[in-house]
């Protein structure tokens, strides 16, 4: 089944850009601030920092992984990587945010320039992934799509509940 894939791709290439203007100039302060409640967080309960370290090591060691993995292996296991175990061991809160959003690009790069090589067929590529059930690299394209919205979306939020506690 072939899906029209012309504006996830699409989101994918300007969500680098989309990215950068929602952080771009923010407070340092405003980077680790924390709510007293994450109640209503439409993403994983991390900092503005950690945010942009998650999608950068998500980008990088999850979906550039996951897709060479559907385009070189036969129904390949995907596995899921639990973001809040990343956090310490990778040193998010004492990352430099300018640093994480370059790396994040960069992978971003890396996954654009191999769909951009895709032959046909291979967005039929099928494979199993741990918490999602059967993708195909389609699939696992709106995924991705899905998952920058949820972090950008996990940001406003963070932004909203700042401007509207006291002392923020």
């Amino acid at each position: 089944m072939m899906t029209n894939l012309e504006w996830p791709l699409h989101a994918l290439r300007t969500f680098p850009a989309t990215l950068q203007s929602c952080i771009a100039g923010l407070p340092h302060d405003a980077l680790d601030w924390r709510p007293a409640s994450w109640e209503g967080i439409p993403s994983e309960m991390l900092t503005i920092r950690q945010q942009v370290c998650h999608l950068r090591d998500i980008e990088a060691d999850g979906y550039l992984l996951r897709f060479r993995r559907l385009l070189d292996e036969v129904d390949p296991t995907l596995e899921s990587i639990d973001t809040y175990a990343l956090v310490e061991p990778r040193g998010y809160d004492r990352t430099n945010v300018d640093r994480a959003f370059a790396e994040f690009s960069a992978a971003r790069t890396q996954t654009l320039e191999l769909l951009a090589a895709l032959k046909p067929g291979d967005l039929e590529r099928r494979g199993q992934f741990e918490g999602y059930g059967a993708v195909t690299v389609a699939s696992l394209i709106h995924y991705l799509c899905s998952h920058d919205q949820q972090h950008l979306a996990g940001i406003q939020w963070l932004l909203g509940a700042r401007a509207a506690a006291p002392n923020n």
